[in-house]
């Protein structure tokens, strides 16, 4: 049964209401939810997130890589146990932009997806 929640990032429709998603659109804007927000971002929820936006400061190399797909993968894992089973974190550098895949299986459907982040 699918879901249906806020549109993320929150929006105003063509009709005047508030946006909403279903489905992998919703699974797509949890999942960029709890990876773009810090911790101590939300103030009912400080634990919330994974800090992607200040690793992404830090040298370009391996541990950094490897930091990055631990942090995603326990956030994920901790915000969205209900939703997802993370399959895979991939994490690949060229020059001065990081890709981040994001491999899931969907829990309702048993439908494996994807999701892309550019940084």
């Amino acid at each position: 049964m699918d879901t249906t929640s806020l549109a993320f990032p929150f929006r105003i429709d063509n009709l005047g209401r508030v946006a909403t998603a279903s489905g992998d659109d919703n699974i797509r804007a949890k999942i960029l939810e709890v990876v773009m927000t810090a911790p101590g971002e939300r103030v009912g929820q400080p634990d919330f997130g994974c800090g992607l936006r200040d690793l992404v400061f830090d040298p370009n190399n391996d541990i950094l890589a490897a930091t990055t797909e631990f942090a995603i993968n326990k956030a994920l894992q901790q915000w969205m146990p209900d939703d997802i089973v993370v399959q895979s974190v991939d994490i690949t550098s060229a020059d001065s932009q990081l890709q981040i895949t994001v491999t899931y299986v969907r829990r309702d459907q048993l439908e494996v997806g994807q999701v892309k982040i550019l940084f």
